[in-house]
């Protein structure tokens, strides 16, 4: 009984110590939360360090704590805000030039030439650029091709080999594991479904594919042939024979310029800045810069705005969040930035797949909404295809980056059978209905033809309806869409040429027709959504989802966890499904 007791006291004391000490955290959040300093200072003679080694979303995101707000984020290392940064430094005389140093960049293309474009507006400043790595990824060597002098590891490794992509197919794979992907599709390029249907990739496909594939590669050789001073047909042959993949190669064939080891790189650059090689270099890091930067931009004065609402992510029905687009969270923005007059017009930029039809439908209807009263303009990201391009389609003006990924007009819908496998597992399901659709399907059974004409004539309608949508907000006839939907993929420079966008540009390009629709000079942006988190429900799964996620990984590795997640992804999809038709992993 005695030792029951002593058990139970010291379980109690736990429980009570790990209450305690989080009273302490919200005390202690509480205190320093609340404190307005400064917090980065950018001493004189600094260089500004572009490590870019995290993972770069178009919007950093605003994350508000109703009952905790000492634990509110307001994020700056987003995309735009690294940007900002960036044209900051031009103009701050504390900041003597940049480091593009060891990125491995976790950005999508689009993404990486606004960057670029942004170091290239900064070399108009006068000061200088440089670039270090001991492993040159071609995404990597892509941003550093616009610094002034390229540097490598002596025993380094460098990528210069063109562009490829990956399919995987499940057809066999369903025959003998009894889980078999029912599908119905329109438009013979969406090919989201592919892999379900067959063992190797359909010419339509392979031609879609590779027709985007060129025309990326094609706009990463042009910025570089630019910028490094060698004709496209070099660089061909450069990635063709392979003539970079190490250092004395790639300096040879012009890529690079030095091969030096880091301490040699350090020295250079203080050689550049005009400090003594004894003294220390004083780096600031991006994501410092850009949390600064943001407090000198802000210009109180200014009354007029412009919102930007941020579509990342896929489509889903629901409320969505940092990683998703729900029709709650964008419709809520919508109606925030309609109805506040101090806000002229809207941006919105699109970084997203597509998704749910029905999330999309609704999303597009708060638009057009929103449209009757200010003017709302489309900033295209990496990619805005399939519903990502439906939610467009009726905006005032698109702007599209030549290297987006756009189009897939088409429609797809799949549910999981798992009938072969019941069988081979001695499973029966026997269903008991009473009306004879009342099964509108089963895991456990086929779909039988009844069931099928049902489904097929719900994705016809859905794409019937896209089309119709495309037509009116594109001022193209049907005709017209049908020759560039049937799922069809196209890169932001084909899709100017056929009519699905209106210009090549970033964010900047998109504000400044959205400033001119609105008729204002001066501005200052709002950013939109703000998501809101409840703590209490955080800490019920406390632990649990970071431990099974970090437990599969170790179990099934880094490759076959991201399958699993696709799959996993796959049968959560509810209702039919305006998404992009392939994974957007460009190696």
């Amino acid at each position: 009984m005695n030792f029951i007791k002593r058990v139970l006291s010291t379980v109690t004391g736990i429980f009570v110590f790990l209450f305690i000490c989080f009273i302490g955290l919200i005390i202690l959040g509480a205190l320093f939360g609340s404190n307005d300093e400064e917090i980065v200072k950018v001493k004189p003679n600094s260089v500004l360090d572009l490590r870019l080694d995290f993972t770069i979303k178009d919007y950093a995101g605003k994350t508000i704590f109703d009952e905790y707000t000492f634990l509110n984020e307001n994020k700056k290392n987003g995309l735009f805000n690294i940007i900002d940064a960036i044209n900051y430094a031009a103009s701050d005389d504390n900041i003597k030039g940049i480091s593009i140093d060891n990125n491995f960049i976790d950005a999508g293309i689009s993404q990486t030439k606004a960057l670029r474009r942004a170091l290239l507006k900064f070399k108009e400043s006068g000061k200088f650029i440089v670039a270090y790595a001991d492993i040159y990824s071609q995404k990597d060597y892509y941003l550093s091709s616009v610094a002034d002098t390229i540097y490598i590891n002596p025993v380094g490794m460098m990528e210069f080999k063109g562009l490829y992509s990956e399919s995987l197919y499940f057809k066999d794979f369903q025959e003998k594991s009894g889980l078999k992907m029912e599908v119905i599709r329109l438009g013979k390029y969406k090919s989201a479904v592919e892999p379900f249907l067959d063992n190797e990739m359909s010419d339509n496909n392979r031609e879609q594919i590779l027709a985007y594939l060129n025309s990326l590669w094609s706009e990463i050789k042009n910025d570089i042939s630019e910028s490094r001073n060698i004709s496209v047909e070099n660089l061909n042959n450069i990635a063709d024979s392979l003539l970079a993949r190490n250092p004395n190669l790639a300096k040879s064939s012009k890529l690079i310029d030095k091969i030096t080891f880091y301490d040699e790189y350090i020295n250079e650059i203080k050689n550049e800045v005009g400090v003594d090689y004894s003294d220390d270099l004083r780096f600031i890091t991006i994501e410092d810069y850009a949390e600064y930067a943001s407090t000198k931009l802000q210009n109180y004065s200014i009354k007029n705005k412009i919102a930007v609402i941020y579509a990342e992510g896929e489509i889903i029905y629901g409320e969505g969040d940092e990683n998703t687009v729900g029709q709650g969270t964008m419709s809520s923005s919508l109606q925030d930035a309609r109805e506040d007059d101090k806000i002229k017009a809207i941006v919105l930029r699109i970084n997203s797949p597509g998704g749910s039809a029905l999330a999309s439908e609704l999303i597009l209807r708060e638009i057009e909404l929103t449209k009757q009263v200010k003017p709302i303009i489309v900033s295209m990201g990496d990619l805005a295809a399939s519903g990502g391009y439906y939610i467009a389609s009726n905006a005032n003006h698109i702007v599209a980056e030549p290297t987006t990924i756009t189009g897939s007009i088409g429609v797809f819908g799949t549910l999981l059978n798992g009938k072969g496998l019941a069988d081979k597992m001695g499973i029966n399901a026997e269903q008991v209905a009473t009306n004879k659709n009342a099964v509108s399907f089963s895991f456990f059974e086929t779909l039988d033809d009844t069931q099928r004409a049902f489904i097929k004539e719900d994705v016809l309608g859905v794409y019937q309806l896209f089309t119709k949508r495309v037509s009116e907000g594109r001022n193209l006839t049907m005709d017209e869409v049908e020759a560039i939907a049937q799922g069809r993929v196209w890169t932001g420079i084909d899709a100017l040429n056929i009519g699905l966008v209106d210009e090549l540009g970033g964010l900047d390009l998109a504000l400044q027709r959205a400033a001119e629709a609105a008729e204002i000079e001066d501005y200052k942006i709002k950013e939109f959504p703000v998501f809101r988190k409840n703590l209490d429900k955080i800490l019920e799964d406390f632990g649990l989802v970071k431990a099974k996620e970090k437990l599969l990984i170790e179990e099934l590795g880094e490759e076959n966890y991201k399958m699993y997640k696709e799959i996993k992804a796959l049968k959560q999809k509810k209702g039919i499904q305006l998404l992009f038709p392939f994974n957007t992993e460009i190696k």
